[in-house]
């Protein structure tokens, strides 16, 4: 998905969109589109929840927190239009693990198609994780005019519609039902 149409996406985010008057320079962008391109290979972040195996789903996002840790260590102090989002994905990371953890310790494992409270919780964590990565993604996006790759781009806050609605809820219907 081409940046300017996430930048369309976002509503209240006070970032520059590019222009004539505005361009963050190539030492500002490439740690944004090292994280994007990382992220783009990471299918826990998009795949059908019903192909996912927990424990995979646990290792890749072990994967994901470490390297954000790692380019966070590698920002100077100029990148702070970009730390921000690693460090918030990173907090998502850390939360999806925290209850990851405590449903393996009490329930014995991991079993998100199982009925009941534990395969809830697994499901609802991972879609939080998601949303939250979405949130982040386009605002990388914009800001630095990286271009998604449609597999992530599906995370991604839904368009904003000033229609009734029906824009939103067909947006809805069509995630619902593609897995």
């Amino acid at each position: 998905m081409r940046f300017s149409e996430v930048a369309r996406r976002l509503t209240g985010v006070s970032c520059p969109i590019f222009g004539v008057s505005w361009d963050p320079g190539e030492a500002k962008v490439a740690p944004a589109r090292r994280v994007l391109v990382y992220l783009e290979d990471r299918r826990v972040l998009f795949a059908p929840w019903n192909v996912e195996v927990p424990e995979d789903c646990v290792d890749s996002i072990l994967m994901i927190r470490q390297f954000l840790t790692n380019q966070l260590g590698q920002l100077d102090d100029r990148d702070d239009d970009i730390a921000p989002h690693l460090r918030a994905m990173r907090a998502a990371c850390r939360e999806f693990l925290r209850i990851t953890d405590d449903l393996r310790q009490r329930d014995g494992g991991l079993r998100p198609w199982d009925a009941g409270t534990p395969g809830w919780m697994f499901n609802d964590a991972l879609g939080e994780l998601r949303a939250i990565f979405g949130v982040h993604v386009a605002q990388l996006s914009a800001k630095f005019g990286i271009d998604v790759e449609d597999d992530l781009a599906t995370i991604l806050p839904p368009p904003v519609s000033d229609d009734d609605g029906d824009e939103d809820a067909s947006y809805r219907h069509r995630r619902w039902h593609r897995g």
